[in-house]
This record gives C-alpha cells, structure tokens and sequence, in this order.
C-alpha cells in the first residue's frame, strides 16, 4: 500500500490534525484508450468529481517522478497556485514575527 498518511501538528491549537492514510486505489478511476487521434475519454465519474465539463481547458504535464502526464483543470491550478501563495506569504509573516 502506498502511504499518503500525513499527520499535520496545528501549533495554534497545540494538537495534531490526522489525515486518514490513502492507498493508490483511492486515486484511481479506471483506464482510457488513447484513440488514432491521440485523443483520450475522461471516464464519466472524474469529470463529474472534478466538475470537468465540455470547453474546460487541461494542463496536461508530464508527472515529475514517473513515466505520464498529469491532467489538471487550468482554474483548479490557479487555486492551488494561489492558495500555496497566500500559505507561503503567512509563514512568511510567522517567521519575521518570531525573528522580532
């Protein structure tokens, strides 16, 4: 089983936040054939989780550590973008107040 466990410590509140341990098959949702075309079906059931609908545009990135690429939404990676941003300026923020 591959390990996703991550335990999280929330110093604010002096205790640690658990975060159920994942396996690959929570990750997977079955298989596409790549058509003469290059084209590729997204099964049914991720475009309804990820709310991928016809006209969304995809990055579509090569995966940094295996042979495949990566399909995500161009708005969901700006969110990440963004939220990673906005995590990273706070502890910024944190480490100037405790250099004080």
């Amino acid at each position: 089983m591959y390990d996703l466990h991550d335990n999280t410590h929330d110093s604010e509140k002096g205790s640690v936040i658990v975060k159920p341990k994942l396996s690959l098959e929570d990750f997977f949702y079955g298989t596409a054939t790549v058509g003469e075309r290059g084209q590729v079906v997204i099964p049914a059931e991720v475009r309804k989780k990820f709310n991928i609908n016809p006209g969304d545009k995809v990055l579509v990135m090569a995966h940094p550590t295996a042979s495949g690429v990566v399909l995500c939404k161009i708005d969901g990676m700006r969110e990440m973008l963004s939220s990673l941003l906005a995590d990273v300026e706070r502890l910024e923020s944190k480490v100037a107040e405790d250099n004080e």
